[in-house]
């Protein structure tokens, strides 16, 4: 019976020691993370001050609209937001980047490796040489309307229709006549007597088509000499009777090693900025 009762006092006290253990370790982490966050808040109370250093306060209050002048910066940043939303479609359709972009997207076609170079590369490239055959452009905005603007010198109806100046002609430059004739008779406008007269909307889609048509020709032409090295290794394929070998396999190393001979980047650069100039 001693013994039992030894044994039975033995596990009992186990018991009591594990059940302590297990209290202990599940009370823990949240004192640790009680104190943790004790010591975090005290660090930020310390760092920051809101009496030196107050925040700036962004309100945005509706008027009872008996005050005209009460909307005029709303309409502004209305007018500012929707730019900025229109933003890359001016980049893409009043600018050389259409033309540019067509054009390198059917060199890579004509090579045979469409994913070589990747779309991104080729977007940066496009919007690099757009930079600098715009330059020009972009400087004449900048000091004509946008110096004078936030100098306060001129109102923002004033700065748009000078800002504009310098875009219309590089644009009507580049438009054709046929593609302006066409808008003129759809829109039933009188024909302008210069070109300075030639409103943007028909200026705009008009030096759309014509900067797709003049894509197109010169992704024709940079087609022709890979055209001519595929016709070629797939006449000398079936002639040799290896009719199960692809010419892909065979023309695209010509290819590359054609576009790298005769400085393919160089050429087609120098080529496209010239087109502009």
């Amino acid at each position: 019976m001693r013994i039992i009762l030894c044994i039975k006092i033995l596990l009992l006290s186990f018991s009591l020691f594990f059940t302590q253990n297990n209290f202990a370790q599940n009370k823990s982490p949240e004192q640790k993370s009680e104190k943790t966050w004790q010591r975090d808040n005290a660090n930020v109370q310390n760092k920051l001050d809101l009496s030196k250093s107050p925040m700036p306060i962004f309100s945005i209050n509706i008027a009872n609209g008996e005050n005209q002048d009460d909307f005029i910066p709303a309409i502004k940043v209305v007018a500012i937001l929707t730019l900025l939303t229109f933003g890359p479609a001016i980049l893409l359709l009043m600018s050389s980047f259409t033309r540019i972009l067509i054009v390198l997207s059917f060199l890579r076609q004509a090579l045979g490796i469409p994913t070589m170079p990747p779309n991104q590369i080729l977007i940066a490239l496009s919007l690099f040489l757009t930079y600098f055959i715009m330059a020009p452009t972009i400087t004449k905005i900048y000091d004509s309307a946008v110096v004078p603007y936030m100098q306060k010198d001129i109102t923002t109806q004033q700065a748009l229709d000078v800002g504009q100046k310098p875009l219309h002609d590089f644009m009507i430059a580049q438009v054709r006549k046929d593609d302006l004739k066409l808008f003129y008779q759809m829109s039933k406008l009188e024909r302008p007597e210069s070109r300075d007269d030639v409103p943007m909307r028909v200026l705009v889609p008009a030096f759309v088509i014509s900067e797709l048509k003049m894509a197109f020709q010169i992704g024709f032409l940079v087609y022709l000499p890979f055209i001519v090295i595929d016709m070629i290794v797939s006449s000398v394929l079936m002639a040799m009777g290896m009719m199960m070998l692809p010419p892909t396999v065979v023309s695209l190393p010509l290819k590359l090693i054609l576009f790298v001979v005769v400085d393919g980047w160089n050429l087609l650069a120098g080529s496209l900025i010239k087109s502009f100039i």
